[in-house]
């Protein structure tokens, strides 16, 4: 009998640390470098009051708390982001991490989510389904804007954030929300899964993760290859269905296939520059010069090999380096928030941000365009009609 109990008590205590790791984990790897409150100077506070804050790149929806409610860790929530002054959100959907993880080389044949979908009482449908996974994280967001009583708006169209912006005009204590894959495996190696994602309201389709997968390389991928022919038919569906294609974490040979391809604009909604900052996933100047050819967007991580620092300097090095190289119009805001990174501050201390850019010498139109009216322009002419 002893013997049992000391069994069962075993398994109790296991299962509790099973069950308490997410939280955690949540809470160790999306840290930051100083807690809130932020002081500002009075010039950039007011600044801020007045823009239009967009960010590309958000992993809220993989971990368990409600977006809804205020936290004292990770980088972003609801009540948070309205003190931030944030407008717009793209959340992304995180289903597969191989083990081991690192920015050099890794396969495909691992996976983290699995044991952390478990812990977090995902429904069993994800278990083994990266496509189920990409579903219910959209579920989880559009469940979070049903309960929100408007604050939370998911976007599926350009009507939508049309009527979006002029309420956000009337009231600011709003935030729209848009889908987007952090890598297509979602697909499950079918093309017709991307009708299924669109059904669900993603917007935004990133290729590839960190691993390669079966539309092309990835930056951190074995092979590092281009886009395969299955992904030559998913470039055209995105095109077709006005899905942005987005090439954060692609490898350079993807990024040169989707180039050659691409009839609208193009994505990259949290990365580095090799010209501040050189690494694999980083972009060079050539591939900076080329997706602000089609017309398209590139958002500025906030993380350390995105920018060699955790520092608001850093973040501003790598916008104003963009932005003279490409153009102002063309750089944009990549957090990663909450996708196991360390930054500078959390979602209410953006105001640093445009004190930084302010500091850099950048005016108040071209502070408004890089914190969020590029982005907004963007969707406004690339989002699917009505």
């Amino acid at each position: 009998m002893r013997k049992l109990l000391i069994a069962l008590l075993l398994l109790a205590l296991s299962t509790l640390v099973f069950f308490s790791l997410p939280h955690l984990l949540d809470r160790t790897l999306n840290s930051v470098a100083s807690a809130p409150p932020y002081p500002t100077g009075e010039p950039a506070r007011q600044l801020h009051e007045q823009l239009f804050v967009a960010d590309l790149h958000d992993d809220a929806l993989l971990w368990q708390r409600d977006p809804l409610e205020r936290h004292d860790y990770g980088h972003s929530d609801l009540p948070r982001q309205l003190d931030g002054r944030v407008a717009l959100q793209v959340f992304s959907t995180v289903t597969k991490s191989p083990r081991g993880l690192n920015y050099e080389s890794n396969g495909a044949d691992s996976d983290n989510i699995t044991l952390l979908a478990m812990a977090q009482r995902w429904p069993k449908a994800t278990w083994d389904s990266l496509l189920q996974r990409a579903l219910y994280q959209a579920g989880k967001l559009q469940q979070a804007a049903a309960d929100s009583h408007g604050r939370l708006v998911l976007i599926r169209s350009r009507g939508d954030l049309a009527a979006f912006i002029r309420a956000w005009h009337q009231d600011p204590q709003r935030v729209a929300a848009l889908l987007a894959t952090e890598g297509l495996h979602p697909l499950e190696g079918r093309l017709e899964n991307l009708d299924r994602l669109y059904d669900a309201g993603f917007r935004i389709a990133g290729l590839t993760h960190f691993f390669d997968n079966e539309v092309g390389g990835s930056a951190h991928g074995l092979d590092k290859g281009g886009l395969t022919p299955l992904g030559r038919q998913v470039i055209r569906r995105l095109e077709d269905k006005a899905m942005l294609i987005d090439l954060a974490h692609a490898s350079r040979a993807l990024i040169d296939d989707v180039l050659a391809m691409a009839q609208r604009p193009l994505l990259v909604s949290h990365t580095g520059v090799e010209g501040t900052c050189p690494g694999t996933r980083n972009l060079s100047d050539r591939h900076l010069k080329a997706i602000a050819a089609t017309g398209g967007v590139v958002g500025i991580g906030y993380w350390d090999t995105a920018v060699c620092a955790t520092s608001v300097e850093a973040i501003v090095q790598a916008i104003r380096y963009s932005a003279e190289l490409i153009g102002v119009e063309h750089v944009a805001l990549g957090s990663d928030f909450n996708g196991t990174v360390h930054t500078p501050f959390d979602v209410t201390g953006l105001v640093q941000l445009t004190e930084g850019l302010l500091a850099a010498g950048f005016s108040h139109a071209e502070i408004a365009a890089i914190m969020g009216g590029n982005v907004q322009r963007l969707l406004l002419a690339s989002l699917p009609q009505d």
